[in-house]
């Protein structure tokens, strides 16, 4: 009786969930994403929903990836709190989520340094001149100040991340 109990509970569990199945490591979901945390010294973005991890991705950064960013042409990627404002089907990397830099702060501290600073920030894929590169596109940090992953990954985080969805992207 005990083992029955044990596999109705693990059935419901599984039924229940908001994970559908997975495919080629990738997964596949009913389920979206709420909170994204980018750590940069890490290189890891990672989404969250109700306060769980959903998904962990390898990234590379800005060419200069210390730092917050301060002016365009510095090849940094932010760091502060920001939101998804908008996305991209026809990015030249794939697929790209806009990132809501720069924000209020970002530009008053830009005016105070008499610098530009810089915009068109995004999280995106790899696109068909780092595809070549697969896993290893993050094996160095490649783009101007944007968050690099792989194409199918850019897929799977186009899919689970909704517009106003925050994004937290720290040192």
């Amino acid at each position: 009786m005990k083992h029955y109990l044990a596999i109705l509970f693990i059935v419901v569990t599984l039924l229940s969930s908001d994970i559908m199945a997975y495919s080629d490591n990738l997964l596949v979901s009913s389920i979206q994403a709420d909170y994204i945390l980018v750590e940069k010294s890490a290189r890891r973005l990672t989404l969250f929903t109700r306060g769980r991890e959903l998904r962990k991705y390898k990234i590379a950064l800005g060419r200069e990836p210390v730092g917050p960013k301060i002016k365009r042409g510095d090849n940094k990627t932010p760091e502060g709190i920001y939101f998804i404002d908008a996305r991209n089907p026809e990015s030249q990397y794939h697929l790209s989520l806009h990132i809501s830099y720069p924000d209020k702060y970002d530009l008053i501290n830009a005016e105070v340094l008499g610098v530009h600073p810089g915009g068109s920030i995004m999280i995106h894929g790899a696109g068909e001149k780092h595809a070549w590169q697969g896993k290893f596109h993050t094996a160095f940090d490649w783009t101007e100040g944007c968050i690099a992953v792989m194409n199918e990954e850019i897929e799977e985080i186009w899919q689970l991340v909704p517009d106003g969805t925050m994004i937290k992207i720290i040192p």
